[in-house]
């Protein structure tokens, strides 16, 4: 918006350098040939007439000097008539001032435009190289020292932009008075130094150009005024506090508003200008409604760059640089990767990005709709920070612990009566309790042993071997809580809302990516590049199981858990998959119902039957998961959800 109206006054300055030529041509013209006063005194009239026309982009508070300029243009007109003028006269009041305004307030304006050009420059040089520092192991001495430099960058562009400014304001002002007082002294000057000239005009006239002295006086002491109080405002802007200019001078504990459904600033653009480099370029973003707009540099007005609506954003690490984040379509096509430039931004772009792809706008309040909207995930989930030791991984055999995971604890009850009762208030929310397979491998050198090749223990092998079902699907753990009711699904469909609720209030998208082996005696997860299980369940000990009513890759179960003093307790857990939840429920009622046949041998002979099998006697199941899997891959690995 500010550079919107430099613009406007920019370009009425280079309307009134252009005029101001053109009247001083007509000046000289006068003052040069006084055999052809006439002809030049005739085109002085029309040029006077010409300010009304020249569509001034500034043209508040010109209409006296329009009206004025009108008079003096009769006043010319009349005086044409007399072909005699003294040379000097002419030149001390008429073309003097004139030629003083151009060379002087002109040319003055012309260079602090040249300067704050350069100031601004040199920001955008130290704004890159403030962006160019690295995440990671950064050094305090240079980030002091660049973020240093920033902040006297910012400031001098700050002081040059503040004088130009002044100066385009008092050009307005000098304008005026640039363009009655060489009048002024021109029509004096007729009156004093030519007999006629006295008969000619009456008192009238005399008083017609008192009143101009006097509105010319006031002129100069508007202008008096607004360049005093500018002169104190600069003072107080250079008494600041560097940490006004200083870049994420509250990284620490910076306010963060997370109700935001407008949003507006400068972002790092990434582009990709070849098959492995890219580059970052600075602009402006803004929200407008649903859509994501952003105006370069001197255009006119913003254009397009994404849609927001039902899109997903992501915190990302892109290139060792900070506060980068990601926006992606419904489809799950990756968009556009953008760089905030602190902690405060970054934080605000995602929720207000967050809030606008739920459509928030198009409420009645919908200001009052986000704020609502957080509040109540609030009021659902409550993040902690746990720096103690966390419990053990619940399978037996595994004894993996994870001493690094976030929990989300709600403090007030998520739903209603009937939801306290399926899940207790007060109940953690595991977001990583599935090891990534370094991590296991580290934590277990004394116990389990995981072949380096990939192959699982014997024991594994020979399960699988001996399973007449197995199948596997590609999902990504989002979050485990203890329940207190398996009696129906609506468990399930509650653990999956206050897990999703925790994920985007507190901007967690990260996600660890599993092969779910589903066997007629286990659930497993498996790393995808070791193949090393992560962790299994006994699938007699999984009680529910569903996926998700409206977006069908949500699946979830709970299980049965033994804890060390012979209590039992229950789980729910949350997965997204890459194929329908309803296929991996139905291979976990398959397996279920094969143990339940393997008590009957008639039983499971009929099974056998009504299902069709491998060549080896595997049970077949739907579609081949693989190539769902590498469908899935192609539109990447991050989630949608």
């Amino acid at each position: 918006k500010t550079r919107s109206l430099l613009s406007v006054f920019e370009e009425d300055a280079g309307t009134l350098t252009e005029y101001t030529n053109q009247l001083l041509q007509a000046m000289q013209r006068v003052y040069g040939a006084q055999n052809e006063m006439c002809l030049a005194t005739q085109q002085l009239s029309k040029q006077l007439l010409a300010y009304e026309k020249q569509h001034f982009a500034l043209g508040k508070g010109d209409e006296e000097v329009i009206s004025t300029l009108h008079y003096f243009s009769k006043v010319v007109d009349e005086l044409n008539i007399l072909h005699s003028e003294l040379a000097k006269q002419l030149a001390d009041t008429m073309v003097l001032p004139i030629i003083q305004f151009r060379e002087k307030d002109l040319t003055e304006v012309s260079t602090l435009k040249d300067l704050f050009g350069l100031a601004s420059n040199e920001h955008d040089v130290s704004m890159a190289k403030y962006s160019r520092l690295p995440k990671r192991r950064e050094n305090e001495k240079l980030k002091a020292e660049v973020a240093k430099e920033v902040a006297n960058a910012r400031r001098k562009q700050h002081l040059s932009s503040l004088q130009y400014y002044c100066a385009l304001n008092a050009l307005q002002y000098r304008k005026r008075v640039a363009m009655m007082e060489p009048m002024l002294g021109y029509t004096r000057g007729q009156i004093n130094f030519f007999k006629k000239g006295a008969e000619m005009f009456s008192k009238r006239m005399d008083s017609f150009l008192s009143s101009v002295s006097d509105m010319v006086q006031s002129i100069q002491g508007e202008l008096d005024a607004e360049a005093e109080k500018m002169r104190v405002s600069q003072q107080d802007l250079i008494a600041v506090n560097e940490s006004v200019y200083t870049p994420d001078s509250d990284v620490t504990s910076p306010a963060i508003n997370r109700n935001l459904i407008q949003k507006a600033g400068y972002l790092n653009l990434r582009n990709k200008t070849g098959l492995v480099t890219t580059t970052w370029e600075r602009l402006y973003f803004f929200t407008q409604g649903g859509n994501l707009m952003c105006q370069p540099r001197g255009a006119v007005a913003g254009g397009l760059i994404q849609d927001l609506d039902n899109c997903s954003v992501m915190a990302v690490d892109c290139e060792d640089r900070r506060y980068c984040f990601q926006i992606t379509t419904p489809t799950g096509k990756t968009g556009i990767t953008l760089q905030a430039e602190s902690k405060k931004e970054y934080e605000e772009w995602i929720c207000a990005i967050n809030n606008i792809s739920r459509q928030i706008y198009l409420t009645d309040n919908p200001e009052a709709a986000a704020i609502k909207l957080n509040q109540t995930a609030l009021q659902a989930v409550t993040p902690i920070t746990s720096l103690g030791k966390k419990h053990e991984a619940h399978h037996p055999s595994q004894n993996v612990k994870n001493t690094e995971n976030d929990k989300i604890i709600p403090t007030e009850p998520a739903g209603t009566q009937d939801s306290t009762q399926l899940i207790a208030p007060g109940t953690p929310i595991q977001f990583d309790i599935v090891l990534p397979a370094t991590e296991f491998l580290d934590q277990n050198r004394g116990g389990r042993r995981a072949n380096p090749f990939g192959e699982s223990e014997d024991g594994s092998k020979d399960e699988e071997e001996d399973s007449l079902l197995q199948q596997m699907f590609v999902v990504r753990f989002l979050g485990s809580m203890a329940v207190q009711s398996d009696d129906t699904s609506e468990v399930i469909y509650e653990a999956m809302r206050q897990v999703l609720a925790a994920r985007a209030i507190h901007n967690i998208f990260r996600m660890t990516e599993s092969h779910l082996m589903v066997t007629s005696k286990s659930l497993r997860l498996i790393d995808p590049q070791t193949q090393v299980t992560r962790t299994s369940f006994e699938l007699a000990s999984v009680t529910q199981f569903a996926a998700h009513q409206e977006n069908r890759r949500l699946i979830g179960f709970v299980v049965h858990l033994s804890e060390t003093l012979g209590e039992e307790s229950m789980s729910a857990y949350v997965f997204e998959s890459n194929t329908e939840g309803e296929k991996i429920c139905y291979a976990i009622s398959l397996g279920k119902e094969i143990i339940e046949a393997q008590k009957d041998p008639e039983a499971l002979a009929q099974l056998m039957r009504s299902v069709p099998l491998t060549n080896d006697g595997k049970f077949v199941l739907l579609n081949d998961p693989s190539d769902e899997d590498g469908a899935s891959r192609e539109e990447g690995e991050e989630s949608e959800a």
